[in-house]
């Protein structure tokens, strides 16, 4: 039964052009380029929420990362992964502004990434299943959070928020 819900992903080449369908389980499995989405949520004061992956996670477990983020499924656009992961992580419907992207990397975990932000004071519902704690924090509190304790944050929204930084100062 897993296998009729499982997802699939657009698997891309060195251009991040799709070249087949494959399901979640074997692209990772292969370790093969597919595609990703990151949000940065922001509150009108500028503060940006972090989140803590649950222990459950697959990869980089119980580790800190992006506010949301999410695989493009096949067929789906960047724009719109990013949308609907916002509203299923955090239960947000805001405006998404392209920031940046990032090609397929170690980091990354070989996906094709791109960057998003966006701007809400609304109430934060959070999927517990993906989520197990959040923060509202400033960028600079975030900086230093990294620089003084890297391990705890996913590589991915380590190289994310680095190029943040350099274009947002």
């Amino acid at each position: 039964m897993a296998a009729a819900t499982e997802e699939f992903f657009d698997v891309v080449d060195e251009f991040d052009v799709p070249i087949e369908r494959m399901s979640r389980s074997e692209v990772h499995r292969q370790g093969l380029r597919h595609r990703a989405v990151h949000i940065f949520l922001f509150r009108t004061d500028g503060r940006i929420l972090i989140h803590l992956r649950t222990a459950t996670k697959e990869e980089f477990p119980s580790v800190w990362t992006s506010s949301a983020s999410g695989h493009v499924s096949a067929g789906e656009s960047y724009s719109t992964a990013a949308e609907r992961e916002l509203l299923e992580e955090l239960g947000v419907s805001a405006s998404l502004a392209h920031v940046a992207k990032f090609d397929a990397c170690a980091a990354t975990s070989n996906e094709f990434t791109e960057l998003y932000e966006a701007r809400s004071d609304a109430d934060i519902a959070v999927d517990s299943s993906e989520i197990a704690d959040i923060k509202w924090v400033t960028l600079e509190e975030a900086r230093a959070r990294v620089e003084a304790a890297p391990d705890e944050f996913s590589p991915a929204f380590r190289l994310l928020f680095a190029a943040y930084l350099r274009t947002h100062p």
